[in-house]
């Protein structure tokens, strides 16, 4: 079925297995003030005390934050602009203006992407087959989010003084990158922090749910649909994976999709992970069910996760970054919020 070369797989429905593994060859994580005293903290290369990042409105400073992790994802790798063939991010806002604005000055092709939370993994897993193709040597993955302006754009700017219901998450302020490049190369070899074996992209799943305030119910369908696929697909059991992380599902979220799986035999409960969860203290922060935003899973993973998968602590990892695609437009008109997952297998880049 279908069309695949002579090392990539299509594998079962909705999977890809590389046979040369794209690498990872360097990552950069940069939070915001809030993010920066939660339990993560020591994990991200950068804890911005300043959320307006210099600039003099919200959406300027999701674009400076986007710059600014590039700058150092740059410095880092030790790469020029020159040496990137394509980029790939996205963002919350409308038209995707914190990408815009934020990348325009590095002057590299670029694909704008929107998969509201989940964008971190959709840009991984086009980013990757592209490399895979043989399309492009070293491309740059992104995605951000910022408090500020998502809750301006989705729900009431912040001098309303809303009160938050227990269901909502609060949106990260952060952004994580990852340079990915060739696995048929020894020199991008010889620079690897780990690699991308395979990926499962997800599908639209609808379950009506209507309440934007509960983000984790609107995506749990989607993940679990994901997982179970990337299991069948490639045959695996939970136990092939040290962790079964999800973007931003929150306390309710996690809740709903290990019951959702559980009912078709699949217990992920002592694998699973939430990225929302982890990246603050929910009590001490006042955060609620946990954390959400295209940064939320983006900073967790170029922060904790690979510097988890770089250290071999874990050996291999279902990333699992979780959106809910919802607009102002369609909540206002009474629509429900669709939910969207897609799957990365990142491994340790020892792991044949």
């Amino acid at each position: 079925m279908g069309i695949e070369n002579q090392t990539n797989k299509i594998k079962g429905a909705q999977s890809v297995e590389y046979g040369n593994p794209p690498y990872i060859l360097e990552y950069a994580s940069i939070c915001g003030k809030k993010e920066g005293q939660g339990p993560l903290k020591e994990e991200f290369d950068e804890r911005s005390e300043d959320d307006m990042f210099g600039a003099d409105t919200w959406e300027k400073a999701e674009s400076a934050l986007q710059e600014k992790t590039v700058r150092l994802l740059l410095q880092k790798s030790g790469y020029q602009n020159t040496d990137i063939r394509y980029m790939f991010a996205g963002d919350l806002l409308g038209q995707l203006i914190a990408s815009t604005f934020g990348l325009l000055n590095f002057e590299i092709p670029f694909f704008g992407l929107y998969g509201a939370c989940s964008t971190m993994g959709e840009s991984l897993s086009l980013g990757s087959m592209t490399i895979a193709g043989g399309y492009a040597d070293k491309v740059i993955t992104l995605a951000s989010s910022h408090f500020a302006s998502a809750e301006k754009t989705f729900r009431f700017p912040l001098e309303y003084g809303n009160q938050r219901p227990y269901s909502a998450t609060w949106t990260v302020t952060g952004c994580g990158a990852v340079v990915l490049g060739s696995g048929s190369s020894a020199e991008n070899k010889k620079k690897a922090k780990a690699k991308i074996r395979g990926i499962t992209t997800g599908k639209i799943v609808d379950f009506g749910v209507k309440d934007s305030m509960n983000m984790g119910a609107c995506m749990a369908p989607a993940a679990a649909d994901v997982i179970q696929k990337n299991l069948s697909d490639f045959g695996y059991t939970v136990d092939e994976y040290d962790k079964i992380i999800t973007g931003d599902l929150g306390y309710i979220g996690q809740t709903i999709l290990i019951d959702l799986l559980r009912a078709v035999d699949i217990d992920i409960s002592e694998k699973h992970m939430d990225c929302g969860i982890e990246i603050f203290d929910s009590e001490k922060q006042d955060t609620h069910a946990g954390g959400s935003g295209c940064g939320c899973s983006a900073t967790v993973l170029c922060g904790y996760i690979l510097g988890k998968i770089q250290r071999g602590e874990w050996k291999k990892v279902l990333f699992v970054p979780t959106g809910a695609m919802l607009s102002p437009i369609s909540f206002n008109e009474g629509q429900s919020v669709p939910g969207i997952a897609h799957a990365v297998i990142i491994e340790n880049r020892e792991v044949q």
